[in-house]
């Protein structure tokens, strides 16, 4: 058995467990994506597992494996929830603020709660589901490992939609992190509504551009 299922059942006995993690974190252009994926661990069989054997970080699975793990996921999954967080929300109220968001946003979707919830790294404050942070969880829970592929797979299949409306800046290949073709794309055209103008970038100083985040209105 794949040790991040046994990580899972470890943990749960062999319940429903969800596991959550977000792609495009570190990326200067494009929405930043959240998943939760809830297993029911009761209702997999062997051929199931066998399926998802492979899961790990999304980071480490090449490409066309991990579109076949983002299918399998789907097929076996009880429940797949996805948050985006747009550019603009990103910029107004801040990359981590965003991301504990929208995190939270995606675990407290699966319906009806699951035994255990994982998040990968971080606590979320005012999640109003019980959870356990997991430093390195995308590489030790399967669960939070299919959130990780679901994430990514999603969000690269965005950019590559977002390309098609902007292609000079090579969106299709790097999916908005800070590549050399990237920076020297925003060098040659400057920046898009698709980047975030919250986020220090080299490029952007290379342009003589800086782009203070203005602070948001206090909330109520």
């Amino acid at each position: 058995m794949n040790e991040r299922f046994a990580f899972d059942l470890d943990l749960s006995g062999r319940g429903t467990v969800a596991g959550a993690d977000e792609a495009g974190r570190g990326c200067l252009a494009g929405p930043l994506v959240a998943a939760a994926v809830c297993f029911d661990y009761a209702a997999l069989d062997d051929a199931d597992l066998a399926a998802l054997d492979r899961l790990d970080d999304s980071k480490k699975v090449p490409k066309a494996r991990r579109a076949v793990l983002y299918h399998e996921v789907l097929l076996r999954a009880r429940q797949v929830v996805i948050v985006c967080c747009s550019v603009g929300a990103i910029d107004r109220d801040g990359l981590h603020h965003c991301n504990l968001a929208a995190l939270a946003r995606a675990v407290e979707g699966i319906m009806p709660e699951p035994g255990l919830t994982l998040v990968d790294g971080f606590a979320l404050p005012g999640c109003r589901r019980a959870h356990r942070a997991i430093v390195g969880g995308d590489g030790r829970s399967a669960a939070i490992a299919a959130a990780s592929v679901v994430a990514k797979v999603t969000r690269d299949r965005l950019m590559g939609r977002l390309h098609l409306s902007h292609p000079q800046y090579g969106f299709d290949h790097h999916v908005g992190y800070a590549t050399a073709a990237h920076n020297e794309a925003i060098a040659a055209h400057g920046v898009c509504e698709l980047h975030r103008l919250s986020f220090a970038s080299v490029a952007y100083r290379q342009l003589g551009l800086t782009f203070a985040r203005e602070e948001p209105a206090p909330r109520g």
